[in-house]
């Protein structure tokens, strides 16, 4: 399968057409960026990480029974996906207080919650991607009713899964974004990646931060990060 027309390029990745109308070729990049694109960098091996590191969790995933838009990984960098239509939500779950939740609430980073936190924002870069409710989706026709319902079950049992996965790795799953698509069936699948770029993933022992937050708060050795997350979980999971 070869790349055609670039379709879309994003802050993280490049969307190709293929000669298969129902089939899209993801290319991760190095870029990085934070706070809605306001600080751009690059880290180093990045794409080559996230591309595999997203493909094998969403294989097991799969085989928990929830439906992902992946089809193969095709090269250290381009993975083979089902054309969707993205919702324009992102679905967060917060398993510990950190980032904007202990800003926005004077909640010490850390704090455990009872049980998980899900939130939804609107996918919209100029606006500043604001929280938004299932009322508000609904009111502008983001997502049916079913879809909100949907996406909610699928969100939390990836927590589920996520959080047994990082466990075995000595890694706190804090919190993570997802997004999800619709194919052309109509049906919910989860789409975009999971990986440092999209979670915030803790060493369970030191509490060190093995994740984005690197690049956001400057705190440095952010490719070492990544790559001590990647040797974790191939450690774990070799296939």
């Amino acid at each position: 399968m070869e790349k055609e027309k670039l379709l879309y390029e994003g802050k993280a990745k490049r969307v190709y057409e293929t000669e298969d109308p129902g089939l899209l070729i993801v290319s991760y990049k190095d870029d990085a960026t934070a706070f809605n694109g306001l600080k751009k960098g690059s880290i180093s091996g990045k794409g080559v990480i996230n591309n595999h590191m997203s493909n094998l969790l969403m294989k097991r995933l799969e085989k928990r029974g929830i439906p992902t838009h992946f089809v193969k990984e095709l090269s250290s960098r381009d993975t083979l996906v089902k054309r969707v239509s993205i919702v324009p939500l992102e679905v967060i779950v917060r398993n510990r207080a950190a980032g904007s939740f202990s800003q926005r609430y004077g909640v010490e980073e850390g704090f455990l919650f009872q049980s998980p936190t899900l939130e939804f924002s609107y996918k919209n870069d100029a606006l500043g991607d604001p929280l938004l409710n299932t009322s508000h989706a609904l009111a502008l026709g983001l997502a049916t009713g079913v879809e909100l319902e949907t996406i909610k079950r699928y969100s939390l049992a990836v927590n589920q899964e996520l959080k047994a996965i990082w466990e075995k790795c000595g890694i706190t799953l804090v919190d993570f974004k997802l997004e999800f698509g619709r194919d052309p069936q109509g049906s919910v699948l989860l789409a975009d990646e999971i990986s440092p770029d999209t979670c915030r993933l803790w060493d369970t022992s030191t509490g060190e931060k093995l994740d984005k937050d690197r690049f956001r708060r400057d705190l440095g050795k952010v490719e070492e990060a990544y790559e001590e997350v990647m040797k974790r979980l191939e450690t774990e999971y070799s296939e």
